[in-house]
């Protein structure tokens, strides 16, 4: 990791090395060269020119000369990888090149590439470094739409709010990155698109979010303005939870079980993988009679009002959102905890369990990782052990 952050241009000369920076990038610049981009928005070509661009437009810029250099850091690497879920998701549809999803598919694709090829993982500073540059990737097409949104603000203010678990991470590094795409490309409404980035950039400013966090008055406050509910941002809501209900995240082999005894030890355990071995059912089988029968102990526990743990990897919004809803119909008030650590570590655990997951699933589940974001639950915790 350190030999590729030293590859970021920096002062007096800010050359970019891209000889070193494409052997570092080996793994992606050849799919990325080949794909094909809709020449009415890229009539540059292909994603590999594009980035080339976009990172020569970044280090020109005063704003991110101005930055600190870890800064520096984490907005160019966002700029080289920000399009390496292009070769994915790139399709021909309608007499068009297209890419859907290409973001949120290339911040799992970098997460996996700083994790396990770079060693960025299983300390705070690595993984508030990785997940700085994924958040990045994940939300550089929101800024130029973010007055088409229809409830805009509140996405720019959730979006912001991953600075809690990221304090990186800022609207105003987003806005930078969105600057520069916009600035890489050759396309007639790029003057428009640049200016809708300055818009979201004065609307993040109005909003007291463009440099930090907005201004909630409370936990339950900001869960309940992110999470939808029609309420006003700046007035503090009588909270009327009840818990706190705990929902646990993480690959296999992180120290779940471990971090439970160590905090909680008193506190009643669902665990899927105990309800799997006690039903017979095979992590490759069906889980559908595991989940079901989670839940149902899972309501017995709500409604007594009775603080519990939720013990399972929950890698996904998707699979974190439906225990979460069921929590929030009950009025408790969540907590997500999600533990990593080191690549090799993590291996090791695992194969030490009587009960161990073979490593290329994990693999596979890597790929499908997504940190929980600060938005999720009234309290997110992120933890390397």
């Amino acid at each position: 990791m350190e030999e590729l952050l030293s590859l970021v241009p920096c002062a007096p000369q800010w050359n970019i090395g891209w000889d070193k920076i494409e052997l570092a990038m080996a793994s992606f610049v050849p799919d990325m060269s080949r794909t094909e981009q809709n020449p009415v928005y890229h009539g540059e070509g292909d994603v590999w020119t594009h980035t080339k661009l976009v990172c020569q437009a970044l280090v020109e810029m005063d704003d991110f000369r101005r930055l600190s250099r870890e800064k520096q850091q984490v907005v160019f690497l966002g700029a080289l990888l920000h399009d390496i879920g292009k070769p994915r998701t790139t399709r021909w549809e309608d007499n068009r090149w297209t890419s859907p999803n290409h973001a949120p598919t290339g911040a799992k694709m970098a997460r996996v590439f700083l994790w396990q090829q770079m060693g960025s993982c299983g300390e705070p500073t690595k993984q508030q470094l990785r997940e700085t540059v994924c958040l990045l990737i994940r939300y550089h097409s929101f800024p130029p739409h973010a007055l088409e949104n229809s409830d805009g603000k509140r996405k720019m203010l959730a979006i912001a709010d991953n600075g809690r678990l990221c304090p990186l991470f800022t609207m105003e590094l987003l806005c930078l990155l969105s600057r520069a795409d916009v600035a890489g490309r050759i396309s007639a409404d790029q003057t428009q698109m640049m200016e809708q980035v300055q818009l979201c950039a004065e609307l993040a400013r109005e909003n007291g979010c463009y440099h930090g966090l907005f201004p909630f008055p409370s936990d339950y406050t900001r869960y309940a303005y992110l999470s939808g509910r029609e309420v006003a941002p700046e007035v503090e809501l009588y909270d009327d939870t009840w818990g706190p209900v705990i929902l646990m995240s993480g690959l296999p082999g992180t120290g779940k079980d471990t971090w439970i005894r160590e905090n909680y030890p008193n506190l009643p355990m669902i665990s899927l993988d105990e309800i799997r071995k006690e039903m017979g059912i095979s992590p490759t089988e069906n889980q559908s009679p595991v989940a079901e029968k989670a839940r149902e102990q899972a309501r017995t526990l709500l409604r007594k009002k009775q603080p519990f743990i939720w013990n399972a990897t929950n890698l996904s919004p998707m699979m974190r959102g439906r225990q979460l809803q069921l929590f929030a119909d009950y009025h408790a008030s969540t907590r997500i905890v999600y533990l990593e650590t080191k690549w090799a570590e993590q291996l090791r655990r695992n194969a030490n369990r009587p009960d161990a997951v073979p490593q290329q699933a994990i693999c596979h589940m890597m790929e499908e990782l997504v940190l929980p974001e600060a938005k999720e639950a009234c309290r997110v915790d992120w933890y390397c052990v």
